[in-house]
């Protein structure tokens, strides 16, 4: 199965581990505006083809699938020019800059080319683990359920410096930042675990002027089948806490409670459990099962668990995330 890469950014360095501990799959081109930056990458992983665009990567290789890794406002565009080769594709979350673009390319590519969304937050050890509790009954019915994620990396440090705008400069520049780049892979990974949500209020909020888009968020949710309340507060500005958030989950049940706390896992109740994830080796977990899973389904024909059809449900709660809070960006009216 030859593959070719879109994108030689950031993100990359987990997607290429990933494809080559898959047997008989191989990168065979990369594609990016910036030289230097998919050199190095194709340097490293042993790629041979290396393209300044997507349209010049097709018109010049025999690819089987794409995997695209581009920053998101590229991502419509891309995934419209593989579904008119009707080359299977796998492309980062999410499917557009919002929902209406979103559903735009779900449509056109729709009945041309099988597309699955990157989305491998669920894919994490621990959250797979989580599920099989969940479905084993364990914790009985679950009637309430919590999710924070905080930190102080938007907090600055004694040399003025705020830790999460020097890990990932582009949260300078987005208008929709903590809902859309980070909140959205736990929505996701709550509808996995919990079943489809409904959004019933939202709440926004910016801490600082290095950036223009929202860094706080308090969004309250219950599920579709039974009411059953669920609350998800982001904070990335939150004094006393790790710059580097890490997932704080909590969910009620009848028989029992499971709480997440990073990457421990436990079973609080009548048979108690503790089970402890390594945080890096999670981290690339995640990316490896996303990527095993999509050529998987392509291999035997079954559906994606995070299809382009599904993803469209996240993006429903991001969507009215911000219809909701009427929150408006730095610089807009």
């Amino acid at each position: 199965m030859r593959i070719g890469l879109v994108g030689a950014g950031w993100v990359t360095q987990y997607h290429l581990p990933a494809w080559k501990k898959l047997g008989d799959v191989e990168v065979v081109a990369i594609c990016g505006p910036d030289e230097a930056a998919r050199n190095a990458r194709a340097d490293e992983f042993g790629i041979v083809g290396r393209y300044e665009s997507l349209a010049d990567m097709l018109q010049s290789e025999r690819l089987d699938a794409l995997d695209i890794a581009s920053p998101r406002k590229f991502h419509a565009e891309q995934v419209m020019l593989g579904g008119e080769r009707g080359l299977p594709m796998l492309c980062q979350k999410p499917l557009g800059v919002d929902l209406a673009e979103a559903e735009e390319v779900v449509t056109a590519v729709s009945g041309r080319a099988r597309l699955m969304v990157h989305e491998n937050w669920r894919f994490r050890p621990y959250y797979r683990q989580l599920r099989a509790w969940l479905d084993e009954g364990l914790i009985g019915e679950v009637f309430e359920a919590r999710l924070d994620f905080h930190s102080s990396g938007m907090i600055a440090d004694g040399k003025g410096e705020r830790p999460a705008l020097v890990r990932q400069p582009f949260f300078r520049r987005e208008q929709r930042l903590l809902v859309m780049e980070v909140l959205i892979h736990h929505l996701d990974s709550l509808r996995f675990l919990l079943g489809e949500l409904a959004l019933t209020s939202a709440r926004l909020r910016r801490s600082n002027d290095e950036i223009i888009g929202e860094d706080q968020a308090l969004l309250r949710l219950e599920r579709l089948a039974d009411g059953m309340p669920l609350n998800v507060s982001g904070n990335l500005a939150v004094h006393g806490a790790p710059p580097a958030p890490s997932d704080q989950l909590w969910l009620w049940g009848s028989k029992g409670t499971i709480h997440l706390d990073g990457t421990v896992l436990r079973l609080l109740g009548s048979s108690p459990r503790e089970m402890r994830f390594d945080g890096p080796e999670s981290y690339q977990a995640a990316y490896d099962g996303a990527v095993a899973h999509f050529v998987d389904c392509l291999r035997t024909g079954r559906a994606f668990e995070t299809s382009a059809a599904d993803n469209l449900e996240t993006l429903r709660l991001v969507e009215a995330s911000y219809a909701a809070s009427q929150f408006k960006p730095a610089g807009t009216l």
